[in-house]
């Protein structure tokens, strides 16, 4: 999921473009891009969207952010929404695991209720102080927690932190990060409003790659690229990692805990992340014949 592109709900034009691009996630938006009187259409445009084949047969991964469970919108927004094809719910501003928990409760009711066959996870979206104080307590909350989203905006802009600010942002990234990690969760990079500003854009995801995080959120098809390209493993990085995967299959028949590959000292947690890498790779179709053939002897 290195690209997740917000879709606004109450924009069904923009359905088939969002399906047609190299997103590799579509999140449709039910909170902040749609006003409070046209939710009801929106969410009626978007129940309708996820009966259709194109929707179940896109290939892509496809997540619906709510609205808060504090507001009068969330039941109906669960109930609406909680369809087959569903990969993940975005939950905004939970602050305590209570929260996690009552949203994990009410998605599990409303799938009963439309029939859905394979259990939707949910993705935090970490997006006040208070949120980022319990990431570590909300990320273990309940089985169906998938990852934590940064939010930044919401998080700095009450708080008089400089959005573009590097130490900032680094801060706020790695305390996600760890928490997701700790958790065993993916973690996920918030968006980046000014659209003309590409090179902000990559800075930025490439910032939040260095850190651990698995994607980038897009606020406009122009994004999409740039966050594919900076989360792609490189070629270089899968040839490492494959060579570390099966240097560590000769190593566990001799018997050996540590080894060199390519001038570098290896041991299990570099074997962990090469596996993570390769699986990543294969997924996105990266791997060559030559290495899947040797991966799979």
């Amino acid at each position: 999921m290195r690209s997740k592109l917000f879709v606004p709900a109450s924009r069904p034009e923009l359905f088939a473009k969002a399906f047609a691009s190299a997103a590799d996630a579509l999140s449709f938006d039910l909170e902040d891009a749609v006003a409070p009187e046209r939710k009801p259409q929106a969410r009626a445009e978007l129940r309708a969207l996820l009966a259709t084949d194109d929707a179940l047969a896109s290939g892509k991964t496809l997540i619906v952010r709510v609205n808060a469970l504090s507001t009068p919108y969330f039941a109906a927004d669960i109930d609406a929404i909680a369809r087959n094809g569903v990969s993940l719910v975005n939950l905004p501003k939970p602050e305590h695991p209570d929260d996690v928990l009552a949203a994990a409760q009410a998605l599990e009711a409303a799938e009963r209720a439309n029939g859905v066959t394979v259990p939707i996870g949910l993705l935090l979206n970490i997006e006040s102080p208070r949120a980022l104080r319990m990431a570590s307590e909300l990320a273990p909350a309940h089985p169906r927690v998938a990852g934590l989203q940064l939010g930044l905006g919401d998080l700095f802009e009450p708080l008089g932190i400089a959005r573009r600010e590097p130490a900032a942002i680094q801060q706020a990234m790695f305390a996600l990060r760890i928490a997701a990690g700790e958790a065993g969760v993916f973690a996920y990079d918030t968006a980046f409003a000014n659209i003309e500003d590409i090179d902000g854009f990559r800075a930025e995801a490439q910032m939040a790659r260095a850190f651990g995080f698995i994607g980038k959120s897009c606020i406009h098809p122009s994004q999409i690229a740039i966050a594919n390209d900076v989360f792609r493993p490189s070629d270089e990085d899968i040839a490492h990692a494959v060579r570390v995967v099966e240097a560590a299959r000769t190593a566990n028949r001799q018997g050996v805990g540590a080894y060199v590959v390519d001038g570098r000292m290896i041991d299990p947690p570099f074997v962990e992340r090469a596996r993570v890498l390769v699986k990543d790779a294969a997924r996105l179709g990266l791997l060559s014949e030559t290495q899947r053939a040797s991966l799979a002897v």
